[in-house]
């Protein structure tokens, strides 16, 4: 039987309970042995209803634990940079979920410490664990859609009611640049291969919402004259679509971020023909805590290394003050 490795949670966020506890629950190399809440009775309830067999009162109890070798962190976005030295600093592997850090600043820091301790860092972009990506970087590099030519991405969702989401918090990284830009972000810095030579942003910044851009579009600019152009939001009708247009062609990826059991599929158009590209419905959570198991025990190197993290931040920080400041940033 292949070794399991074991794992803790620090938080009882949403994305955890509805996500990625039930993935571990069901992955072939996870075994979910805590999870942790600042209080103990919610710890208590989260872990008899999922059947976890630990539940701890305090994130500090958890790490503390010799039982676990790694630890999830979906806690709000200004918590990250603690949590994870924290952890690192106990030995634990670390899956902390994006964006990663506030700043570049801070995920550079997070990566060199992590680096330090001997623990494994990665960033939790679930959709780059699907199979399907294999397949699309496949299709790009047979040269099928010819040369790179423009991506589009957007990723938007409809919660503005949620008024006590962490989202909505500016002082905790909130805003939709943070929560969902940063999934077509980091798409097209893996599709051209290259990191961006400049940003421009432009957002809606609500007043109901302190403030933080509940919807922001914007043009990331590559070398060769390449871009993408992305749109997300947090206030605006739902879509998670990806193109990818070539001069001969493209890839339209009409769920492609969070796609389920029968929408991972994708259609590719070549000099006027078009065909369907069948995807395996795959629980992208279950396959990222999979990977990240392999890439402890030795077995294979990470997808993304730890500072594919810090690039990407540095292109999320950008967009943000681009929005802010109204004008284009060079990186």
């Amino acid at each position: 039987m292949a070794k399991k490795l074991r794992w803790g949670v620090l938080g009882c966020a949403r994305i955890a309970v509805n996500k990625f506890i039930p993935a571990i629950l069901n992955s072939q190399r996870g075994e979910l042995v805590a999870v942790a809440s600042r209080g103990e009775e919610k710890a208590r309830e989260t872990a008899g209803r999922l059947g976890i067999p630990k539940a701890y009162g305090s994130y500090e109890a958890l790490l503390e634990d010799p039982d676990i070798d790694a630890v999830y962190i979906p806690l709000p976005n200004h918590l990250h940079r603690e949590w994870t030295i924290r952890a690192a600093r106990a030995g634990k592997h670390v899956l902390c979920e994006k964006p990663l850090a506030l700043t570049a600043a801070e995920a550079e820091e997070m990566v060199r410490v992590c680096a330090d301790a001997g623990v494994h860092l990665a960033e939790a972009f679930m959709y780059r664990h699907h199979p399907r990506i294999a397949r699309i970087r496949q299709i790009l590099a047979s040269g099928e859609i010819g040369e790179l030519r423009a991506i589009r991405g957007v990723f938007t969702f409809n919660r503005p009611e949620d008024k006590g989401n962490v989202r909505f918090v500016a002082d905790y990284g909130g805003g939709s640049i943070y929560d969902v830009g940063c999934y077509p972000i980091s798409a097209s810095r893996w599709i051209t291969g290259r990191e961006p030579v400049a940003v421009t942003a432009h957002a809606f910044f609500s007043p109901e919402h302190d403030n933080v851009d509940m919807a922001a579009s914007g043009l990331v600019e590559y070398e060769g004259g390449v871009a993408l152009t992305f749109l997300c939001g947090m206030w605006a009708e739902p879509q998670q679509t990806l193109e990818i247009i070539g001069s001969r062609g493209m890839i339209q990826v009409p769920v492609a971020f969070v796609s389920g059991p029968d929408d991972a599929g994708f259609r590719v158009v070549t000099d006027g023909r078009e065909r369907f590209e069948p995807a395996e419905g795959v629980d992208i959570y279950a396959a990222e805590a999979d990977d990240f198991a392999r890439v402890v025990f030795g077995e294979t190197p990470p997808l993304f290394p730890p500072e594919d993290a810090v690039k990407n931040m540095r292109v999320l920080e950008a967009a943000l003050r681009s929005a802010k400041e109204r004008k284009r940033i060079e990186l």
